[in-house]
């Protein structure tokens, strides 16, 4: 490893498992002394003891939960460099049969969630005149969708907004705010809930010719967290194996 993020502290929301854990995991190769957060408090402290973290049970949707992450973070370190917020909601529902509440509580972890965090971490970064906050976002919503998408969708459509806005703001302050829009990604919940069959199509869609990892996306946040991206703010990396790219379905050139 590098040690690209030596000497840094990062706060970490969403950790349980999936694209957080594997964050988490990839900070702390690279030097990180972690604070993780999750609303799952028994998978929450696994990660967290897996990787000699301090731990807090955080439900981001609540400003209080975020600043209480905040405040475990500075009193274990002295400090908060990068705070990520990847916490999310993803309920499969037409909008036909979604109610208010639905909404409301996708709106609330996912975006919400994103205020929340910037919020509660911007008076520490604010008086050391740096920071990194990272947000997670996604393909669905700023590019593409699907049925059953339609909160999800708008509230990652919503996190970009909310990047360029807090990017501009808080410039003057030495603080970059950045996110990372993951495509196809193979997690443990993709695992679960989609059989073998429905995955290969899903690997035929992307050019490269498979899911990505974890790993995949933590690496963009890794750059995005690290002293080399300290000139790129206001601004979101694709992490999708090329999903975007084809006008159709038919878009290989070589044979199998």
């Amino acid at each position: 490893m590098t040690a690209r993020l030596e000497g840094k502290v990062a706060l970490i929301i969403g950790t349980a498992r999936g694209i957080g854990k594997g964050i988490a995991q990839r900070f702390a190769e690279e030097g990180a002394r972690l604070a993780l957060a999750d609303s799952e408090d028994e998978a929450g402290q696994a990660t967290a003891s897996e990787l000699g973290a301090a731990f807090i049970r955080t439900d981001i949707s609540v400003m209080a939960s975020a600043e209480a992450a905040v405040r475990l973070a500075i009193e274990r370190h002295g400090r908060l460099d990068i705070i990520v917020q990847n916490a999310g909601i993803y309920p499969w529902q037409l909008i036909e049969n979604t109610s208010p509440e639905d909404w409301d509580r996708v709106m609330g972890v996912n975006l919400r969630g994103c205020f929340n965090a910037a919020r509660a971490a911007l008076a520490p970064m604010k008086a050391q005149r740096s920071g990194r906050m990272l947000f997670t976002s996604s393909i669905t919503g700023p590019h593409v969708t699907s049925p059953g998408h339609g909160h999800y969708a708008a509230s990652k459509a919503g996190i970009n907004g909310f990047i360029r806005s807090a990017a501009l703001e808080f410039a003057g302050y030495g603080i970059t705010v950045n996110g990372v829009e993951p495509g196809n990604i193979l997690t443990e919940g993709i695992q679960a809930h989609r059989g073998p069959a429905f995955i290969k199509t899903m690997e035929d869609a992307i050019p490269l010719g498979r899911l990505g990892s974890p790993r995949d996306v933590a690496n963009a946040f890794l750059f995005l967290a690290s002293d080399d991206a300290s000139y790129v703010t206001g601004t979101t990396i694709v992490v999708d194996g090329g999903q975007l790219l084809p006008e159709g379905a038919d878009f290989r050139i070589l044979p199998p």
